[in-house]
């Protein structure tokens, strides 16, 4: 490169010494002779020379940058030649600090309930204006290996923990583990809050077989698991509780209510999928200290819901049955109960459904309540919905029908958490 400069300098000064002054034109008859005019070819060469030295200085620079290149190059080979040593662990990082901040302030969320009725009813029923419940749920990661949930229901009598428990999703073996006072994992509407039944009211079979409104919600554990399996998705729950709720109640410390649920999930297409269920339950039900109450149920569900107009029509088909044996002083009673649900989305906001309901009772099996109800369901956005139920109950121990007109209002603030569907 420096012999390649050297000769191109040289030949363009020797081609600029080559440059010739023209002579000067004198007149015959001209005594004085004139003075030469001022040659440029001094103000050229200095002018080439500068732009010589700046072009030198420029490919000096650049053929150092490229050496540089080179040698970093070079270096990162060898080192990538050389083994690689064992990586020492490097301690425990203190939590950042938005994740500090998220362990002190977890997402809040408040639910409003009203519930309101019109039409004579002589089993009873909701009162004509009604703030039902509001739910207050706090909700947070603890820590890599656990979350809380905690949901506080505000009614017109009480106040009370309606669910909280902590969650630990990462435990050896697959299990997901779950401390704390929440709904037992018996059949589908068992285990939904108020605020998520596609309904006002919850099934007959409901109040007459699982304690209604309360449940089947206690403290205790619960562990589930996945069932690895080629052909569908596959969960298996067991739970064990203290044994004090709407049905259960334990005579001693011992004797414990314990639920067991199995799922199964399958999708039918890209727009289907079908979900089925099967429950036991348990326990001692506080009439002696011998008698016990047991729980089987069934429960599918059956989802269309086409990809592309996914926000404008569903149609959701739902069954559920239970049979109860409830221990009595004179003997156990038999009891089954069941409804059937279909869902129709027809617009954007708009979903309509109807509901039939067949029940026993629980201690008085030869009592037998029917029922019908259609739902209309306007949701002006995720945050609010406002819902009207025509329902006709025909109980048991009445000659009459009851016909009332339900409606109910719902409205969120805060990031409220997802429930099971």
């Amino acid at each position: 490169m420096r012999r390649c400069f050297r000769s191109v300098t040289a030949f363009v000064l020797a081609g600029s010494g080559l440059v010739a002054v023209p002579p000067l034109a004198v007149a015959a008859d001209e005594v004085v002779q004139a003075a030469p005019p001022p040659s440029p070819a001094s103000d050229d060469l200095s002018q080439l020379k500068g732009d010589l030295e700046a072009l030198r200085q420029d490919y000096a620079g650049r053929v150092a940058a490229i050496e540089s290149r080179i040698a970093a190059l070079e270096g990162h080979a060898a080192e990538a030649a050389a083994p690689t040593p064992e990586p020492t662990p490097a301690p425990t990082a203190a939590p950042s600090a938005a994740a500090g901040s998220k362990m002190f302030n977890p997402d809040m969320a408040a639910i409003g309930n009203f519930v309101g009725a019109a039409g004579k009813s002589p089993g009873g029923g909701e009162p004509s204006l009604n703030m039902q419940e509001a739910e207050l749920s706090f909700q947070a990661v603890v820590d890599p290996y656990a979350r809380a949930d905690f949901f506080v229901t505000l009614g017109p009598e009480e106040v009370a923990l309606e669910e909280g428990y902590i969650t630990f999703p990462t435990l050896p073996g697959g299990f997901l583990t779950k401390v704390g006072k929440m709904r037992d994992a018996f059949g589908k509407v068992n285990g939904q809050h108020p605020h998520t039944l596609p309904f006002v009211d919850r099934p007959l079979v409901s109040k007459n077989l699982t304690g209604g409104e309360d449940g089947l919600a206690d403290a205790g554990i619960s562990v589930a698991r996945l069932i690895p399996n080629p052909w569908l998705f596959l969960e298996a729950t067991g739970q064990a509780y203290q044994g004090s709720s709407a049905i259960f109640t334990a005579p001693t410390r011992g004797d414990l209510a314990y639920v067991g649920h199995l799922r199964a999930y399958q999708d039918l297409g890209e727009s289907t999928n079908i979900d089925l269920g099967g429950s036991i339950a348990y326990g001692h039900n506080g009439v002696t200290d011998d008698t016990t109450t047991r729980l089987l149920g069934v429960d599918a569900t059956l989802r269309w819901k086409p990809l592309r107009r996914s926000i404008y029509t569903h149609i959701l088909a739902r069954g559920e049955v239970t049979w109860s044996r409830a221990g009595q002083a004179d003997g156990a009673q038999n009891a089954v109960g069941g409804y059937g649900y279909l869902e129709y989305q027809f617009g954007r906001r708009w979903t309509s459904g109807l509901r039939y309901d067949n029940s026993q009772r629980a201690e008085a099996p030869w009592l037998r309540d029917t029922g019908g109800s259609f739902i209309l369901t306007f949701k002006p956005s995720e945050f609010s919905l406002v819902r009207a139920q025509y329902r006709r109950t025909s109980f048991a121990d009445t000659d009459s029908p009851a016909n009332e007109l339900l409606f109910q209002f719902l409205f969120a603030i805060g990031a409220h958490g997802a429930h099971p569907f």
